[in-house]
């Protein structure tokens, strides 16, 4: 199969259907582009239709989680579509009900990252790589503008955002971006699934997922909408948001004109 034809996502049902692992499959980079996130969306759609599906492992192909975003779609012709696309992926997820383990390895950045932590438990390699450097290109993420004070706490949430640094996995844990760390991700996080769910309802999980995310949502998408709007109605009108994406492009430093 060309690289053309390769679909971003492989889907693999295990335990006879209880669990799918959904993988990002364009290593090594594994950008989440628009083609990308389509996917992602149309599988989680598929799992709200899905009774006897208990859970999700969420994880990728080759050494790297995600590097995050195309960046490309950050320059402003395409961002409006970008980063609706990117959202509505969210509101799929949310949608489904299905409890989600994600499980990292490698570098998980940016968007990566924001896909990562969404998900109801978070396994971590301890020589993983988590960050969200979109400052470094003169903008912001909005989704973990509006979910990591919520799972971090808004100190941690801050210096990750404002800093673009990279964490390892034993810092991810202890902070709670991540919840277990392990030198194989994958399996770990599949053990958890067949131990915690396998003896569950599939029916129950969904409410107990739906009741324990309630507030949360409430809270979450509201936001999300707003920064959104920030993001696209002022930030993306300063010149060093261009800057920052086109410097980044170009492989050269930006030039910030602070303004």
């Amino acid at each position: 199969m060309s690289e053309a034809a390769k679909s971003p996502i492989l889907v693999t049902p295990l335990d006879d259907g209880a669990f799918w692992r959904v993988a990002l499959a364009m290593p090594k980079a594994n950008v989440l582009d628009g083609a990308m996130t389509r996917a992602l969306h149309d599988v989680f759609v598929k799992a709200a239709d899905a009774p006897r599906l208990a859970g999700v492992l969420l994880t990728a192909e080759g050494p790297h989680f995600s590097f995050g975003a195309s960046v490309a779609e950050h320059l402003p012709e395409h961002v409006t579509a970008m980063l609706s696309t990117f959202h509505r992926l969210f509101r799929a997820m949310a949608a489904a009900r299905i409890p989600i383990v994600a499980a990292v390895r490698g570098q998980c950045l940016g968007g990566g990252l924001e896909l990562a932590a969404f998900a109801h438990r978070v396994v971590v390699a301890p020589d993983a790589r988590l960050g969200q450097p979109e400052i470094k290109l003169g903008v912001f993420a909005p989704v973990a503008s509006a979910l990591l004070p919520e799972r971090v706490g808004p100190g941690v949430a801050a210096d990750l955002c404002l800093s673009g640094r990279s964490i390892d996995g034993a810092r991810a844990l202890a902070c709670g971006l991540a919840d277990e760390l392990a030198d194989d991700p994958e399996a770990a996080a599949l053990a958890w699934l067949r131990e915690a769910l396998l003896p569950q309802s599939a029916t129950s999980l969904r409410f107990a997922v739906h009741a324990l995310r309630a507030g949360f949502h409430a809270r979450f998408f509201p936001a999300l909408d707003r920064v959104e709007r920030l993001y696209l109605d002022d930030l993306m009108r300063s010149s060093d948001a261009k800057e920052g994406i086109a410097a980044f492009l170009a492989k050269r430093a930006p030039q910030w004109t602070h303004s």
